[in-house]
């Protein structure tokens, strides 16, 4: 009776020690029956980058300028390479022009055109300009076709997404991703952005409110999500030969030392 006292206690303290607390409640410090309001802070606009593919069209009165602009679109295959697409992303056109190294396009008519760090709006302003002086009263349409972002980590279904809207939120990201498991670092979640040649590193505590006021709180594209795991799934993660080794005399030992406790017990 007493040896099984010893062990049920042994495995009682091993399991309150070997566990820690996980805030697992988005947004958990916003106290129940209790609301916010704030003034929803505008989405950064997303900067064309090298490597893009743009879908560009052009309208106007006259046909022969609309097929003279747009004979220009190529097909690429912007669907492949591993990325994920979801129902509505599988269904983007794989027509458009590509970004080159230099940050231009290669336009009908117009030849070499800038356009890296340009919104899309700035860039329909260009284009319109440019177009201008061709074509009276041109409507220049844009968008992104890979606009694509990451999360991977602690989720369900880590994967890369490519996003028809050009505006995604990290919580729909994660939406996507088929949300954290219990053991996602909720309160350390990692965005890698670049910009340029810049690249960035921030770290966003999603347990917190203050994160609805957030400029990360809408994702660009390429960015990179990682859900980090808790010290318990690193710890189980783990599989150095050192640290099998270091368990495996802890429990020979403490096998043992409730061996000869038993033997002494039942002597008396």
């Amino acid at each position: 009776m007493i040896f099984k006292k010893l062990l049920h206690f042994s495995v009682i303290i091993i399991v309150i020690f070997g566990c820690s607390t996980r805030d697992l409640v988005y947004f958990s410090d916003l106290e129940s029956g209790t609301s916010i309001q704030s003034q929803i802070s505008e989405a950064v606009s997303p900067r064309i980058q090298k490597d893009d593919l743009l879908s560009i069209t052009v309208n106007s009165l006259s046909p022969e300028s609309n097929l003279l602009f747009n004979l220009g679109l190529l097909t690429t295959g912007a669907g492949d390479g591993g990325v994920v697409r979801n129902e509505v992303g599988s269904r983007l056109a794989t027509e458009g022009y590509l970004v080159d190294t230099n940050g231009e396009i290669n336009f009908p008519v117009l030849g070499k055109i800038k356009v890296e760090g340009l919104t899309k709006m700035e860039c329909i302003d260009k284009l319109s300009e440019l177009v201008g002086e061709y074509v009276k009263d041109p409507i220049i349409n844009i968008r992104f076709i890979n606009f694509k972002i990451t999360v991977i980590g602690e989720v369900n279904k880590p994967a890369s997404f490519v996003i028809p809207t050009e505006k995604i939120s990290v919580l729909e990201a994660i939406g996507m991703a088929g949300d954290m498991t219990m053991f996602g670092k909720r309160e350390n979640v990692l965005i890698l952005r670049e910009t340029g040649n810049e690249r960035k590193a921030v770290r966003i505590n999603l347990n917190s409110k203050e994160f609805l006021n957030s400029p990360y709180f809408y994702m660009q594209q390429n960015d990179i999500i990682y859900v980090e795991p808790d010290r318990i799934k690193s710890v189980q993660a783990s599989t150095n030969q050192r640290s099998l080794t270091v368990l495996g005399i802890i429990t020979s030992l403490s096998i043992a030392l409730i061996f000869n406790l038993r033997l002494m017990i039942e002597r008396r």
